[in-house]
C-alpha cells in the first residue's frame, strides 16, 4: 500500500480549464472542501505539483500521469527527491506510458515502463515504490505496478474494472481509480458533454481494448459510445448520483476515487462542492 495518504476522495483535473497561475487559489479551495488529493492531468512533470503543494498544508500533489516519453527518470528521480524533502509524504508520482496514438516512438509498452523503473531505481535518489504507482489498464502492466510500486493509477474505466484489478492485485495495492463525471441535472446537456468528453478515448486503442475485454462489445464502442458505456465510465446528474458511483468503485475494492467534474469553465467551484458535500462531508 502506499505510504502516502491520499484520502478517499480526490480530484482530478489539468490547469487548463483555468490557467497554471490560478493553481494555488484552486488548490486552496480543494483542500478547504476536505478533498485528500489533487491528480494533476496534461501529462505534469514533477515540478508542475509544486504550486499545489506550496499553497496548501496537508493536500496530496500527485501526477496522472508523467509520461515516460517526455521525462527521463534520473531527472525525475532527482525531481522527486526534492518535492519529497520540503513536502515529505505529500506527493504521489504517478507514472504512465501514454498513447500510441499520440507518441511516435511508442515501443513496447511493457519493457518501456519496465526501463523507465529500472532507471529510476538506478537514480542517486530512486523515489520510494510505494510512494509512486503506474496507470494501468491490462492484467501485465497491472502486474508490473504491483511488483514495483504502491499500485495502480486507474483512468476511463467502469466498476468492473476497479473489481477485475483488486482480484488481481490483491488487499494491500493501492487502486487510485479517476472518474469523470458530469454534475448537471439536464440530462441532455449532461450526455453531451459526456460524449464530447469520451470522443477521444474512444478514439485511443488502449482504452478501447480494455472496455472490450470488461464485457462492452463493438456496438458500445462505436459511433461515440452507447448509452451503457457512456454513463458507465461518465456518471451523469446530480451530486448524490455520481456519489452513487464513487461508492460503487469504492465497494468494488478502490482505495481512492478522483473526480473530474467536466462541463465548466474556469475552476469548477460549484461541482467540487456538491461532491465534496455528496462524499466527504
Amino acid at each position: 500500500m502506499s505510504a502516502v495518504d491520499l484520502g478517499k476522495i480526490g480530484i482530478w483535473s489539468s490547469y487548463r480549464p483555468f490557467g497554471a497561475d490560478r493553481a494555488a487559489e484552486a488548490a486552496k479551495l480543494v483542500e478547504q472542501l476536505g478533498y485528500g488529493a489533487w491528480w494533476v492531468g496534461g501529462s505534469p512533470s514533477v515540478r508542475d505539483v509544486r504550486p499545489i503543494l506550496e499553497a496548501t498544508s496537508t493536500l496530496v500533489a500527485a501526477t496522472g500521469i508523467l509520461n515516460v516519453w517526455a521525462n527521463d527518470p534520473a531527472d525525475t528521480a532527482a525531481e522527486v527527491a526534492d518535492v519529497g524533502m520540503q513536502f515529505p509524504r505529500r506527493f504521489m508520482l504517478g507514472i504512465g506510458i501514454g498513447h500510441r496514438e499520440a507518441t511516435i516512438e511508442y515501443g513496447k509498452p511493457l519493457d518501456t515502463m519496465r526501463a523507465f523503473l529500472d532507471g529510476l531505481d538506478a537514480s542517486a535518489t530512486p523515489p520510494p515504490a510505494d510512494e509512486r504507482c503506474l496507470a494501468a489498464l491490462g492484467p501485465k502492466m497491472l502486474e508490473l505496478a504491483g511488483e514495483r510500486t504502491a499500485g495502480t493509477h486507474t483512468y476511463f474505466v467502469p466498476v468492473q474494472h476497479t473489481r477485475a484489478a483488486r482480484e488481481q492485485l490483491g488487499s494491500d495495492k493501492l487502486i487510485a481509480a479517476e472518474l469523470a463525471c458530469v454534475v448537471d441535472t439536464d440530462t441532455v446537456r449532461a450526455k453531451a458533454v459526456a460524449r464530447a468528453y469520451a470522443q477521444l478515448y474512444l478514439g485511443l486503442r488502449n482504452y478501447v481494448q480494455n472496455l472490450l475485454q470488461l464485457g462492452f462489445n463493438e456496438d458500445d464502442v462505436a459511433n461515440g459510445g452507447s448509452d451503457r458505456l457512456i454513463d458507465a465510465i461518465v456518471p451523469q446528474g446530480s451530486a448524490d448520483e455520481v456519489a452513487a458511483v464513487v461508492h460503487a468503485h469504492l465497494d468494488a475494492g478502490a482505495d481512492h476515487v478522483c473526480v473530474q467534474p467536466l462541463g465548466g469553465d474556469g475552476i469548477p467551484r460549484s461541482a467540487w462542492a456538491a461532491l465534496a458535500e455528496a462524499l466527504i462531508t
